[in-house]
């Protein structure tokens, strides 16, 4: 019995083995064009009876497994986001309103419905084909299994490429999160309709009224969250696991599949809006332990030999990919209705991607026994084959598409000498800029030394049909405080993101702060910049000859970049260009150490040589 338990520990201590040295091999020898998950799968087939039958199936593993893929759908629920699916409001600004009719005619939300509608016929159509060729029976099964698509993986790539926030990207990554959310609410019809334990189909709903009970109930957690102490506490995983544990209870009290609990539980904790610390330590217990393990116990009890020991199942192999890669052709036509032939090939590539859902929908199927273990290793070695060719093909046919490299447009009002150096310096970035003045004298002055327009007054109509507040961000820099502050609710009202303004007379700022900041208006004045640097002066003497040096000077940018979220501030790749002085998050400055992580919409105040800092900028601060 000893050698039984002991050999069973080897067994874990292997696959946890294997678990850390994968991702170590995978940086070392540069094998970015495969998923870690696939990786991990293939480790498992040749750690398993396929090749090198080191790992014994026991107890304790079959246990981690279970609990690997609950941890899996839990966090794939937490990936959704649930944003992509709202429509606009119907009221829009003036600015709004005009940049509709220059917006491509189909949106986003439309070409990822239509896209995943014909994801569903094409996954039916292709079940009823395998059936016919008397490979595969379940039809229902086979087109839960052909319209899955596997949004972590589809998430990495466009991370990769910098796409998550671009039309392209927001329309792959809809498609990919129908392709996790409409399978799992088919395998929960499918298991209700084929489990022994099946109950009445109208209990399925209590499911959804136990999430949204737990969803009401712990609303307004994270901002009591914020009061406590967390070190020792962790009361935000605790928040979790008890999800977890409630939904996947009360799922197979209804006689549903528990991992629709786990699906749910992680769609509740996205919606309660966890601060992305909580995603992060999440992922680390899921990423970190439980998903690996099932990822390679996957593999392991994928047994080659007998796969490739039936003529029937070497049949069903390129069949099923086919199928897979078939079930997401009409994509293509769904893209090309707004983006490039290029890109609509390599989106349709993408989607085609599939591994997360299909081992659950697989692992539900083995349970109930409404597939054999032929059929199952099929569908997961086609399934794993689709992500091998799928970003290969996206990274090697996408292209960036024109309304992507559009540059951030910044409009001056009033040319000076404070404001005509500033336009300078953007204008040679990644920034459209143009000044605008009806001083003729500032006019002929700086005229040569950046795009200026003349215009005839400052009048808000005017400015209107002179195209001055189309813009992203417009910058009021005259001298005169109450026509900025008339210029700066106008453009507010207009539908303009944001609007600085200059405001030198201190009566007319205090008597209208409180109002500016309710629109969102942001306020600068030469007073108060002059103060803060003669304090800063006093207190660090150094700071001024780091202002004006012409080697090196301070910068600030918001981290717009996600590939760059989470990563700590010594994995930087250029951090031996800068030095990163103070990080300005949730209203509080923090002091950053080498393992500090960084966050989306951090301002990060940065010291950089000036050849430099352009470059870092504009990397750090790309919208992706």
């Amino acid at each position: 019995m000893e050698g039984v338990d002991s050999l069973n520990q080897l067994s874990l201590v292997i696959i946890l083995l294997a678990a850390l040295l994968i991702p170590l091999a995978m940086a070392r020898f540069k094998i970015t064009f495969l998923p870690t998950a696939v990786v991990e799968i293939i480790v498992g087939v040749i750690l398993g009876p396929s090749l090198l039958n080191l790992i014994q199936i026991n107890s304790t593993l079959d246990l981690l497994q279970n609990v690997g893929v609950i941890v899996l759908l839990f966090l794939s629920g937490m990936e959704i986001d649930f944003s992509l699916f709202k429509r606009r409001s119907t009221r829009l600004s003036p600015l709004e309103e005009k940049g509709k009719k220059q917006a491509p005619k189909y949106s986003v939300l439309t070409i990822a419905f239509l896209g995943y509608l014909s994801i569903i016929a094409m996954s039916i159509v292709m079940g009823v084909g395998l059936k016919l060729s008397g490979l595969f029976q379940d039809v229902f099964l086979s087109s839960i299994l052909f319209m899955t698509i596997s949004l972590g993986i589809v998430i990495a790539s466009l991370k990769e490429k910098e796409l998550l926030s671009r039309p392209f990207g927001q329309t792959i990554l809809l498609i990919a999160a129908l392709g996790e959310v409409v399978p799992m609410v088919g395998l929960t019809f499918y298991a209700s309709a084929y489990s022994p334990n099946s109950k009445s189909l109208w209990l399925i709903l209590l499911i959804l009224v136990a999430a949204a009970l737990l969803f009401w109930r712990f609303k307004p957690f994270f901002k009591l969250f914020d009061k406590i102490n967390k070190s020792t506490t962790q009361l935000d995983v605790r928040l979790a696991f008890f999800m977890i544990v409630t939904l996947v209870t009360v799922a197979e009290s209804v006689g549903a599949e528990g991992i629709l609990g786990a699906f749910l539980a992680g769609i509740v904790i996205k919606l309660l809006e966890p601060h992305e610390e909580t995603k992060v330590r999440l992922d680390s217990i899921g990423y970190g332990f439980f998903i690996p393990i099932f990822f390679m116990m996957s593999g392991v009890n994928l047994n080659l030999r007998q796969l490739i020991s039936h003529s029937q199942t070497l049949l069903m192999i390129p069949a099923i990919f086919g199928a897979y890669i078939i079930s997401k052709a009409l994509v293509y036509f769904a893209l090309k209705m707004r983006f490039k032939t290029s890109n609509a090939v390599a989106g349709t590539a993408m989607s085609a991607t599939t591994i997360t859902v299909v081992l659950a929908v697989l692992q539900v199927a083995r349970h109930l026994h409404q597939i054999n273990s032929q059929q199952s290793g099929a569908f997961l070695l086609a399934a794993i084959l689709t992500c091998v060719i799928g970003p290969l093909m996206f990274n090697k046919g996408y292209s960036a598409e024109t309304e992507d490299l559009k540059k951030t447009t910044v409009h001056f009002i009033g040319t000076n000498l404070t404001t005509v150096p500033v336009a300078q310096q953007l204008a040679k970035g990644w920034y459209d800029v143009t000044m605008y003045t009806n001083n003729q004298h500032n006019y002929r002055a700086f005229n040569s030394e950046v795009s200026i327009k003349l215009l005839d007054n400052m009048e808000t109509g005017l400015m209107v049909n002179q195209g001055v507040f189309d813009a992203d961000i417009v910058v009021m820099g005259q001298l005169n405080s109450k026509k900025n502050y008339e210029l700066a609710r106008a453009a507010k009202k207009y539908g303009v993101k944001r609007v600085i303004v200059r405001f030198e007379d201190r009566n007319i700022l205090n008597d209208k702060q409180s109002e500016l900041e309710s629109l969102g208006v942001e306020v600068y004045n030469t007073p108060d910049v002059n103060i803060s640097m003669l304090r800063s002066l006093i207190e660090a003497p150094s700071t001024m000859r780091l202002m004006t040096s012409t080697e090196a000077s301070v910068y600030e940018v918001a981290l717009r970049n996600s590939r760059y979220a989470d990563i700590q501030v010594r994995n930087i790749p250029f951090i031996d260009k800068i030095t990163i002085t103070q990080i300005y998050r949730d209203k509080r400055f923090i002091r950053p150490t080498g393992g500090t992580s960084l966050k989306l919409n951090d301002r990060i105040i940065f010291t950089s040589s000036k050849q430099q800092a352009p470059e870092v900028r504009r990397e750090l601060g790309k919208l992706n």
